[in-house]
């Protein structure tokens, strides 16, 4: 009677180290945890300071192109802390350690099917809609831009638009490859000719 084999080979002490390396990423999370406390208290100082002067003290002087460009800096403020809530959830979830948050109610939709291709057009795309805000800035206020920064910030964002696109394009053909087809169509395919009998 045959001895049953383990089918699972031994795991080398080399690839285990080169594994457990991972862990070296974690610190670099962290730091960005800290950073997106700056950014919220950045953000705070920031609404203090819309409200202070749009309604205790300048609210006759301040105009709504006023109002306008501080809001968009406090939503350029949002849209940066969200990608650096993506970076890290979703960088830790696939370079580092599950987050096993299968079954919470608060696991962000986009984190059950998270992957480095998927991570990096999500990416893309919030530079875009950070891009894009800096724009909007830029059109409010674009009697005080020169034509060669008008120039410089559209070739900017169009470069971020397309960098998207070519992402997306090489994660389709990286993670959903296009079925082959098939050489023989159904009911269409060459029949063989079954094998002739044997000579008694």
């Amino acid at each position: 009677m045959a001895e049953n084999s383990d089918p699972t080979p031994p795991r080398s002490p080399i690839g285990g180290i080169i594994f457990l390396s991972r862990w070296l990423q974690a610190p670099l999370y962290f730091g960005l945890i800290v950073a997106q406390g700056v950014y919220v208290y950045r953000f705070m100082l920031e609404l203090m300071h819309l409200v202070e002067k749009g309604l205790i003290e300048k609210p006759s002087e301040t105009t709504e192109h006023d109002i306008m460009l501080a809001v968009l800096g406090l939503v350029d403020v949002v849209m940066i802390a969200n990608l650096l809530i993506m970076v890290i959830v979703g960088g830790y979830e696939t370079f580092v350690s599950r987050l096993r948050l299968e079954g919470h109610p608060d696991q962000p939709e986009w984190l059950s099917h998270v992957n480095a291709g998927v991570l990096k057009i999500k990416l893309a795309t919030a530079l875009i809609g950070i891009s894009s805000i800096h724009l909007l800035k830029t059109f409010i206020a674009i009697e005080k831009k020169t034509d060669k920064e008008l120039i410089w910030q559209v070739s900017i964002h169009m470069a971020f638009v397309v960098s998207a696109l070519f992402l997306a394009w090489i994660d389709r053909l990286t993670y959903h490859p296009a079925p082959h087809k098939e050489h023989k169509e159904k009911g269409h395919g060459t029949s063989h000719a079954p094998p002739a009998a044997e000579k008694v």
